[in-house]
């Protein structure tokens, strides 16, 4: 069995060769990509602590797997812990690990949190791919352990594992094709998905614009409703973009955008980051149109074999694709006792997931409507 060494540190994009020939032989995730990473550290958008594994007795030595972590607080007073995904607007938690090392790798990952002083030992993962086998060797490793264990809440993504996961038939395949053939009535109609660096930041910028008009907009969430979110994503998003590993495709109508979808590219594996569009159009799905059109597209013409939509569960996409992968959740502490951070972290959890309920019960009730003359009437 060879030597796993493992190194906690900060994000470095000199780990570009490495990371690429790490992808070349493991299930991927494009937020643990060096410039990613990277962005988000030098941005000062998150505090991350970057862990590598290394196939000891390789020479040269050989990266045989990365994960990431961000460091947080629920509250200033409250104990720190470690989060995945190591960012906002990352997707998912998966440590990449080269498939002939994962159980010595992941096991090696969860001591070298223990042994580190200036680490938390308590994490909160979240965005899990509970089907690969990143996630089996987890729950392995974590099984031998002294471990406290809390699972979070889980749910089932829209996924493309290939074209078979495409719907090719039905209501939704039908009114697709109405709803392009009534928006190509307009004008000239066309999807364009420049992956040059360039094209792709200027994209990006229609892209911002777009979510900004909408109701995203309306309600502070947008990303330009945050000056660091903004700089933050423009940073991800034109980083990755050098690299060929990002592009936002517009749907336009006489070259006039209506809708962008920003795609994200790790290996063969794509990326459905985020959607916009102009809702003077909504009465076509223009958003649907564009990432109907732009898989078959990305599959067709560039070497993808799957697609993550980063979409929770109920998501248009869920319309459009029959795959599904499980997203799963985790509250671990490493240590060999229990904590106060753990139980503290715990608690918090528990509190969220009872607060999220009522506010799904709340939002269910058939409330009563105001009248015409200001009484309340009866909702039927």
């Amino acid at each position: 069995m060879s030597r796993i060494c493992v190194d906690i540190g900060s994000p470095d994009v000199k780990d570009a060769a490495q990371w690429d020939d790490l992808c070349r032989r493991a299930a991927v995730n494009v937020f643990l990509c060096p410039a990613a990473l990277n962005a988000a550290h030098v941005s000062g958008f998150a505090k991350i602590h970057v862990l590598r594994a290394w196939d000891g007795d390789a020479q040269p030595r050989q990266l045989v797997g990365v994960w990431a972590f961000e460091e947080r607080r629920i509250a200033p007073l409250w104990p720190a812990f470690l989060a995945a995904p190591p960012y906002d607007y990352a997707f998912v938690s998966t440590p990449v690990v080269d498939p002939a090392f994962m159980d010595a790798v992941i096991s090696a990952f969860f001591d070298a949190i223990e042994r580190d002083p200036a680490l938390p030992n308590v994490i909160r993962l979240t965005h899990l791919d509970g089907e690969g086998e990143a996630y089996r060797a987890i729950a392995g490793a974590l099984s031998k352990r002294t471990s406290q264990t809390l699972a979070l809440s889980g749910h089932s993504r829209p996924y493309l594992g290939g074209e078979s996961d495409l719907k090719r038939s039905g209501s939704t395949r039908k009114k697709l094709r109405q709803d392009w053939n009534r928006l190509s009535a307009l004008g000239a109609t066309a999807v364009v998905n420049d992956r040059t660096s360039s094209a792709a930041r200027a994209a990006f910028e229609v892209f911002l614009a777009l979510e900004e008009r909408s109701w995203k907009g309306t309600y502070g969430t947008a990303l330009l409703s945050d000056a660091k979110d903004a700089a933050f994503t423009r940073r991800l998003i034109g980083d990755l973009a050098g690299e060929g590993n990002a592009s936002v495709a517009l749907l336009c109508v006489d070259g006039k955008p209506i809708a962008a979808q920003v795609l994200l590219y790790c290996g063969t594996m794509a990326y459905t980051w985020k959607t916009a569009f102009d809702a003077e159009y909504a009465k076509y799905s223009p958003g649907s149109l564009l990432v109907d059109k732009v898989t078959e597209e990305l599959f067709a013409t560039h070497a993808v074999t799957a697609i993550e939509s980063c979409s929770p569960e109920g998501s248009f996409m869920a319309h459009l694709w029959a795959g599904r992968r499980a997203t799963l959740g985790l509250l671990v502490d490493v240590g060999p006792e229990k904590s106060l951070s753990f139980t503290l972290a715990a608690f918090a959890e528990r509190t969220y997931a009872r607060l999220k309920d009522w506010r799904t019960r709340l939002r269910a009730i058939n409330w009563p409507r105001p009248s015409k003359k200001g009484g309340l009437a009866t909702s039927r």
